[in-house]
């Protein structure tokens, strides 16, 4: 298996890709500021919120964006479905992630992860610019390369494989809910902080690791396992950490965001 990740050096040998720069913070606005301070070269800013998913409501926090809107972004950005993507964001992946996965999910077949983002990139001395290209792309977005599960397929996995729960331990347990207005997870998930998937420098544990730490939880290949969070944006970096180990994961868009807006779906705690 093709790793889905790239490190620094392999990124600056790397001819014709296009760069997407997804610097973001949960809670807080794009780092559109931290982008034009300084970025790879050839790197176009990807706004998460705006780029990689529709208007917060019924479907959650962070939706999938429609295939019209999607193509649109990447054609603006500079991506076209012939040649390679590469994205990153400050260091721990969590926002490339959903850059990642959405282009997957939308049929493109080449993406990859800079491993330990913008910081591994400038603690090798490569090179940063504030030059903003111009790019144009022509990637069409076709939807359904990636399993997603809706919320009663999330539910019923619970039971019958392996629902991973992508958000801080206090979070699924319930002790503490910053965001959203209902505390605990899915009743059977099992917690899985995204945290564990990476080192103190931002890049993921090596494929073995991972794997370990995954069966631990019951996350094997022979395993059908999905993975939610608070709005689908840790846990497409739980399924990447997942791919990383050879184990292909189904991501719940919504996650708890979606998963509380029907009242009659259970909360567990605890």
């Amino acid at each position: 298996m093709t790793s889905p990740l790239i490190g620094p050096s392999e990124l600056a040998a790397l001819e014709g890709a296009a760069l997407l720069d997804v610097r973001w913070r949960l809670g807080g606005p794009p780092q559109r500021e931290a982008y034009a301070e300084g970025h790879i070269p050839g790197a176009a800013f990807c706004d998460l919120n705006a780029d990689l998913a529709a208007p917060a409501g019924e479907g959650g926090r962070h939706p999938l964006p429609s295939a019209e809107a999607f193509t649109a972004s990447m054609r603006r950005l500079g991506v076209d479905g012939s040649r390679p993507v590469v994205v990153y964001d400050d260091a721990d992946a969590t926002a490339a992630a959903r850059a990642w996965w959405a282009l997957r999910y939308f049929g493109h077949e080449d993406v990859r992860v800079l491993d330990g983002g913008f910081r591994a990139w400038q603690e090798a001395g490569l090179p940063v610019t504030k030059d903003v290209p111009e790019v144009t792309g022509d990637f069409t977005a076709r939807p359904g390369g990636m399993p997603v599960l809706s919320a009663q397929e999330a539910g019923a996995l619970a039971s019958t494989g392996v629902l991973l729960d992508a958000r801080a331990g206090e979070r699924y347990r319930g002790e503490v809910e910053p965001i959203d207005p209902v505390a605990g997870h899915v009743p059977g998930a099992v917690s899985a902080p995204t945290t564990e998937n990476v080192g103190p420098d931002g890049r993921f544990l090596d494929p073995a690791a991972l794997r370990s730490r995954f069966a631990a939880l019951g996350a094997v290949e022979d395993v059908r396992v999905g993975a939610y969070c608070g709005s689908g944006v840790t846990a497409a970096h739980e399924v990447l950490a997942l791919e990383v180990a050879g184990v292909r994961a189904a991501l719940y868009v919504g996650s708890w965001s979606h998963w509380i807006t029907d009242p009659s779906r259970p909360v567990a705690t605890g």
